[in-house]
């Protein structure tokens, strides 16, 4: 059994047996002590599956809070063959890169690892645009993805004049 879904049961039954107590116990001393006792190690199981889950990938699905960011920068990939694809994203302005999870898709997997291959050749960056609209995941591996062309260097402005300033000369 997964470690996070056995945290998460073992939280819900201890609030479940907290609710019960709660509304059973009216003036019993002992009671009102378990309840609190219960509490107590409530805190506890939810601290260690809130650290858990920190190591985990978040599925693409689940991002509520960045949902409407236009674009992610691909920074790692790991394609699990008939399981998931893992990507390590740097999402929009962000200065942490998020793991995340897809489900499987052979088609987007495909695309992913080949877009990766040809950014690694050209040495450019790989953004997924829109990342986490639901449509896009859906559709059997269209996520909008393309190779950044990185930015234009700036050119030299010219001299004005073919006149060079002399500094040993007291006149302008």
């Amino acid at each position: 059994m997964n470690s996070m879904l056995l945290l998460f049961v073992v939280a819900i039954v201890i609030a479940a047996v907290l609710a019960n107590i709660a509304v059973w116990s009216r003036s019993k001393l002992a009671l009102r002590t378990l309840a609190v006792f219960l509490t107590t190690m409530f805190v506890p199981v939810v601290y260690l599956g809130l650290t858990e889950v920190l190591s985990q990938p978040k599925p693409m699905a689940h991002e509520w809070f960045k949902r409407n960011v236009d674009d992610a920068q691909v920074l790692g990939l790991d394609i699990v063959e008939g399981r998931a694809i893992y990507l390590w994203l740097k999402v929009g302005n962000d200065y942490q890169p998020s793991y995340y999870k897809l489900p499987w898709q052979p088609m987007l997997a495909e695309r992913l690892e080949n877009l990766v291959d040809e950014g690694i050749k050209s040495d450019k960056p790989i953004r997924i645009l829109n990342p986490f609209s639901k449509k896009s995941y859906d559709d059997l591996g269209s996520l909008n993805m393309e190779i950044v062309e990185p930015p234009s260097l700036p050119l030299k402005i010219p001299p004005e004049s073919g006149e060079l300033l002399d500094p040993r000369k007291d006149s302008i």
